[in-house]
């Protein structure tokens, strides 16, 4: 399983969104990841379903659609229609995880599910062989550029040998506070994917910025 980078579409310039997806299209990123917050799940509001969709339709990578809301069981069809690859959904908020998860695959998209800071690796283990990704929050969900919490490298140690004894075959994603000065260990401690926002887009050179982090976990 190769090791990916996902920039973060939070932090992107939306003033100028199409130049930023033209710059994630032509670098040596994997996906896109996009965040879509309610406001009530989390203490902040991203974007929705339109900027979704014109996203969608520039983008030729992956799109790797990260759940920060209540009740994502009633909009699951809709990025799916929308063009999600992937879906992912926080335990936090789902309160029938497996028949969420189900509904995703049966909707065409690959399934993730996202878990707080404080939310133990060990709630997954009845369904860790239903999934397509584990994205792990190292940082508190809800806002861009916060500082990476430590404990994360524990919880990808923890993640992956529970993936290895139920031979589950899943990606480990890690979302918030990515830069160079963790990405590598990270990806020893047993991630895969990377993301990162305002590492990336607040760069100097974003694509350079990409390129350095993409071969620094290769």
């Amino acid at each position: 399983m190769s090791n990916l980078i996902a920039p973060s579409i939070l932090a992107a310039d939306f003033a100028n969104l199409q130049r930023d997806i033209e710059m994630v299209n032509n670098s040596e990123a994997d996906w896109f990841h996009i965040d879509i917050m309610d406001g009530v799940f989390v203490p902040n509001i991203s974007f929705g379903m339109p900027v979704l969709k014109a996203i969608a339709q520039h983008a030729k990578k992956t799109i790797d659609v990260h759940l920060m809301i209540v009740n994502p069981d009633q909009y699951i069809q809709t990025f799916a229609d929308l063009g999600a690859d992937i879906l992912t959904v926080h335990y936090e908020a789902c309160t029938h995880l497996h028949r969420t998860i189900q509904a995703i695959k049966a909707a065409g998209m690959k399934a993730g599910v996202a878990l707080n800071p404080h939310t133990p690796i060990a709630v997954l283990e009845d369904i860790i062989e239903d999934l397509d990704m584990v994205c792990l929050m190292s940082v508190n969900p809800g806002f861009g550029g916060q500082s990476f919490i430590e404990n994360t490298y524990k919880k990808v140690s923890q993640l992956k040998h529970l993936i290895e004894f139920t031979e589950a075959n899943c990606f480990i994603e890690i979302d918030g506070g990515v830069t160079n000065k963790n990405a590598n260990a990270l990806i020893e401690a047993g991630a895969n994917v990377l993301v990162a926002g305002s590492y990336v887009f607040k760069s100097d050179n974003p694509t350079e910025t990409i390129a350095d982090l993409k071969n620094l976990i290769a």
